[in-house]
């Protein structure tokens, strides 16, 4: 009745609860992992420019960026969408252009290639990737210039990567473009991960996704209660310092995805408690800095909205999503927020906290309670010619027993049980049951002696008069 009341409260402030021990675990979570876009940010991509390699605006990126996107058939994101919708006012589209193959995206490769023939071309075919800077940089061999392609010697990679760090440090989320072209006599049927090579880079794409504007005190709020606000993301780390930082996060607290691989589950542990800002991460590192701060005692909640979020959903004590997300993503969470905002999450916590110690509360009061009966029932009846209860009393007791207990959910909870986050802790219910208990045997035993030798009971009405005491008291 506790769990399915907290769950009714925490229905009306916008969170969903999908397994109800999950408010438990949402009670007593001290550690809050999330996914940086949707989040802390609007969640509204815009397309803020496409540049050439020397960072001049570029017609030319923006067209074989709108076919990337335009002809891509995975899974749909708002990357994507920002790039057709930007092509579309530009008066962009599909024609004289026709679809040969596509070589999918995924977290490992964080590239996608499509590859495209033109009706004018006789019969070549043109490769356009677009993905992660450098997992883009490291296919290219060339970079697009005025006069034609340029070698990509050690002093223009370097001018890349400091432009695209430039970027990111603005608060731009940033991808690359490349491509080649196939003449007719190399093109092929089908195409793979092997023929992304000997690119030509194009420039940069740049995207816009701004902190809420609530987001900094949703945190702040967070941290009051207990809860330490982590940033687990797969965008690139300049970017992810931004967010970070404007919000009030100590982004200098940084690992990326590269330094995880590199460690052992050991050093993990141990960075993982004292680290703010986990960027360039893969599914399964996110799962892994889950599981070390699990391994280090805390209770995480873990917030996602995407497939790349399910592994960590999963190991979470509890896995949050938002009604948005992906099918996958909701499946694997314990809770799912109404709206994609912080605040939301705020008021679950402080609802689950509630929830958690009233259900405190009753356990405390019901094994105490039982605990105490067991002793006093054990003690009578060696002394006893008679049962102290016939076990329909007993039953009949527990029933009636358990009627004042249910308004146990509509308790007030002191603001400090509501403050900090709650565990169970068994030493305290044990102190709590035989203390409580061993006081109620006592009171049982008093009420034997004065019924047997003030009143010299019968069995019935010693039964009826036990019956009494035990249900008043």
């Amino acid at each position: 009745v506790t769990l399915a009341r907290g769950a009714r409260a925490m229905a009306a402030s916008g969170v969903i609860v999908r397994r109800l021990d999950a408010i438990e675990n949402l009670g007593s979570m001290d550690v809050l992992c999330t996914d940086k876009t949707g989040t802390l940010t609007t969640g509204v991509m815009a397309l803020d420019g496409t540049v050439d390699a020397e960072g001049a605006p570029s017609a030319r990126v923006m067209r074989l960026a709108y076919l990337n996107a335009a002809f891509e058939t995975g899974i749909e994101n708002p990357l994507d969408a920002a790039l057709v919708a930007a092509g579309t006012r530009a008066g962009l589209d599909q024609a004289g252009w026709s679809k040969i193959d596509e070589i999918p995206y995924d977290f490992m490769r964080k590239r996608l290639s499509i590859v495209l023939a033109e009706s004018g071309d006789a019969g070549a075919h043109r490769i356009i990737m677009k993905g992660a800077f450098a997992q883009v940089l490291e296919c290219c061999s060339t970079l697009a210039g005025p006069q034609g392609p340029i070698a990509l010697d050690v002093k223009r990679r370097a001018a890349l990567a400091a432009f695209f760090q430039d970027r990111g440090e603005q608060g731009y989320r940033v991808l690359a473009l490349a491509s080649r072209h196939r003449p007719a006599q190399l093109a092929q049927a089908a195409y793979g991960r092997d023929d992304e090579t000997d690119m030509v880079f194009e420039g940069f794409l740049l995207f816009s996704d701004p902190p809420k504007a609530q987001a900094a005190q949703a945190v702040r709020d967070l941290q009051a209660l207990g809860v330490a606000v982590k940033v687990i993301t797969g965008d690139n780390r300049f970017v992810a310092a931004h967010v970070a930082g404007t919000i009030g996060l100590d982004a200098a607290s940084m690992l990326t995805g590269q330094a995880i691989a590199a460690m052992r589950d050991e050093s993990l542990w141990h960075l993982a408690e004292r680290t703010t800002l986990f960027a360039e991460v893969d599914p399964q590192q996110k799962e892994r800095i889950v599981r070390a701060l699990q391994h280090t005692g805390h209770a995480v909640g873990y917030l996602g909205d995407g497939i790349n979020d399910a592994p960590a959903l999963h190991a979470a004590d509890v896995g949050i999503s938002i009604d948005q997300a992906v099918d996958v993503a909701r499946e694997s969470a314990d809770v799912v927020l109404l709206r994609p905002d912080l605040d939301v999450l705020r008021r679950g916590v402080e609802d689950g906290r509630r929830t958690f110690a009233n259900t405190l509360k009753y356990i405390s009061i019901t094994t105490s309670a039982n605990f105490g009966n067991m002793v006093s029932m054990a003690l009578a009846t060696p002394l006893l010619p008679f049962l102290p209860l016939a076990a329909k009393q007993i039953l009949l007791n527990n029933f009636l027993s358990d009627l004042p207990a249910i308004t146990i959910s509509t308790d007030n909870v002191d603001a400090d049980r509501i403050a900090r986050p709650q565990r169970w802790d068994v030493a305290v219910l044990r102190r709590y049951m035989l203390v409580f208990g061993l006081i109620s045997t006592l009171f049982d035993l008093l009420a034997f002696l004065v019924l047997l030798r003030v009143f010299h009971a019968s069995e019935s009405t010693f039964q009826t008069a036990w019956f009494t005491v035990s249900l008043l008291t």
